[in-house]
């Protein structure tokens, strides 16, 4: 069930770690999920009519047990190799599923990303251009925070969400002439950034 939250509402809620109350953390669940992935060729032969969804990138990178102040961020440099395999940039995405697990996460990945410059993902969020009719929506499914976080199942329900925008069948959440959909998981921990983060980009095919 989804329900508006205004930002007191969410404010005034129980802490969990300071400044997060427990509107902005996912709750833990059990679920599972599957996608099916086909080539070119068995696209061309099968009976399926409408738009198509093509991956143009998927990126897998492990973390590293640097210090803080030492190397590149995970995220970075996955998002380098995926932009590089995809052929286009940040400002070419549409829309962005991203891995809030708090609400802290979607604004650190926002910039890590290259969706927001350094340092300015919380004033990108508090302009409205991460909202739904921004320059940039993102988690336009609600994110982990509205449906919980299946630990196994959270990348196929963002891919879902990218599928459902490209396809033009988001309904009411729908993103017009989405085009590139970014979808970023990561996952474990080494140090204090994640053990494992992928990242796939899709394009709207005719």
């Amino acid at each position: 069930i989804r329900a508006p939250l205004s930002v007191d509402d969410v404010l005034r809620e129980k802490e969990i770690s300071y400044p997060l109350t427990r509107p902005m953390c996912a709750p833990i669940g059990d679920g599972a999920a599957a996608a099916i992935l086909c080539s070119e060729s068995f696209l061309s032969r099968s009976n399926r009519v409408g738009p198509k969804v093509r991956v143009r990138s998927s990126v897998l990178v492990s973390g590293t047990n640097r210090a803080m102040d030492e190397g590149e961020d995970l995220a970075e440099r996955a998002a380098r190799k995926a932009f590089g395999e995809a052929g286009i940039g940040p400002k070419d995405i549409s829309l962005a599923e991203l891995h809030d697990a708090t609400a802290f996460g979607e604004i650190h990945h926002s910039e890590t990303l290259g969706l927001s410059p350094p340092g300015r993902g919380g004033e990108l969020a508090e302009s409205g251009a991460t909202a739904l009719g921004g320059r940039i929506p993102l988690n336009t499914s609600g994110g982990l925070e509205s449906r919980g976080h299946p630990i196994a199942a959270t990348g196929i329900a963002q891919l879902h969400e990218a599928f459902e925008q490209l396809t033009g069948r988001a309904g009411t959440r729908q993103v017009p002439n989405a085009r590139f959909a970014l979808t970023e998981n990561g996952g474990g921990n080494i140090g204090f950034e994640e053990a494992a983060l992928t990242i796939h980009i899709y394009e709207r095919e005719a």
